[in-house]
């Protein structure tokens, strides 16, 4: 894979920005591409907001930060850069036009990956003469602090792109997850719009305030999430006999009135699958060991939110 040594960004709002910060902390050199002028001043201006957080998070400040440098020509952008990360706004049509050019302009070997929030990449490569280099390249805001990146190819994405856009990623420190196939809304964007959902209905129904539902998150399984996600809570839950345990004593609890969304038909397939998964992600690890890893990250964590007395952490200084 050909190193990236310049980055260009099609788009400079905050996600635009974000990339641009993590890119230079990494020693690359950004080049942005904005068709209004006045964005270069507010790009910069992000850019130096997310300095602070993102060098304590590294230890320090790099030795060397790339260079920004801004355009108003997206040709100029295209033509000078070994990968292209857009970030323009949410809009199918101005994406797809986007891609359209960008592909006319790039070199053959630039990867165009898009930070959109669903789209299907293979709509966004239905007009380039060279599909195969687009991707999608989910990250998640503030792009410059969390590692979360999905991946995602469309019909046209060529295997090698995929690979090449695993090891870019993980060279500026961040998570690429490959998505098996492609689907709108992605994953983590469509577990976020379900608790919003469901969140919007509970306080439609006048059953608890906003600071109430948000207050039901971070007092309790927001902690957890940050360390095991769903699936593996849910292993641990059912004791020693992990997620075959956890079926055995709750299914099927998704038959209960708890939630106005749909859910999926179980079947022994599906019952199979989300056992196998949950044993496969435990690594063998005893659900003992889990829990002691879960409850020692959790105190972990709990002592950092009382420092910056947020959340739980108000709760421990008695502030709430």
């Amino acid at each position: 894979m050909n190193a990236v040594r310049t980055l260009g960004i099609a788009g400079c709002g905050v996600i635009g920005a974000g990339w641009a910060a993590r890119a230079m902390a990494h020693g690359i050199d950004v080049v942005a591409y904005d068709p209004f002028a006045q964005s270069e001043q507010a790009m910069r201006e992000k850019v130096e907001r997310a300095w602070p957080s993102m060098f304590k998070l590294m230890g320090g400040k790099p030795e060397n930060l790339g260079t920004l440098a801004f355009t108003t020509d997206l040709k100029e952008m295209c033509e000078g850069v070994d990968w292209i990360q857009e970030a323009a706004p949410e809009r199918e049509d101005l994406k797809i036009s986007l891609y359209e050019q960008m592909d006319q302009h790039a070199g053959p070997d630039v990867v165009i990956a898009s930070s959109s929030s669903g789209f299907l990449p293979s709509r966004l490569q239905s007009k380039c003469n060279h599909p195969g280099r687009v991707i999608i390249g989910h990250p998640f805001y503030p792009v410059y602090l969390l590692p979360l990146v999905e991946t995602v190819a469309g019909e046209k994405t060529a295997p090698e792109t995929m690979d090449r856009a695993d090891g870019f990623y993980r060279s500026i420190g961040m998570y690429p997850l490959r998505l098996k196939r492609e689907i709108d809304g992605y994953i983590c964007d469509r577990l976020q719009e379900a608790m919003w959902r469901e969140a919007l209905n509970v306080l439609d129904l006048g059953i608890g305030t906003t600071e109430d539902i948000d207050r039901a998150i971070i007092y309790s399984a927001g902690l957890r999430w940050s360390i095991m996600g769903s699936f593996l809570h849910y292993h641990t839950a059912g004791g020693e006999g992990g997620m075959r345990s956890f079926m055995a004593q709750f299914d099927p609890s998704l038959e209960l009135p708890w939630t106005d969304l749909k859910f999926p038909v179980w079947s022994d397939e599906l019952t199979e699958k989300l056992i196998g998964g949950c044993e496969a992600q435990a690594k063998g690890k005893t659900i003992g060991e889990w829990e002691t890893k879960r409850n020692d990250v959790l105190v972990d964590i709990m002592h950092v939110l009382k420092k910056h007395n947020i959340g739980v952490g108000q709760v421990l200084n008695g502030d709430v």
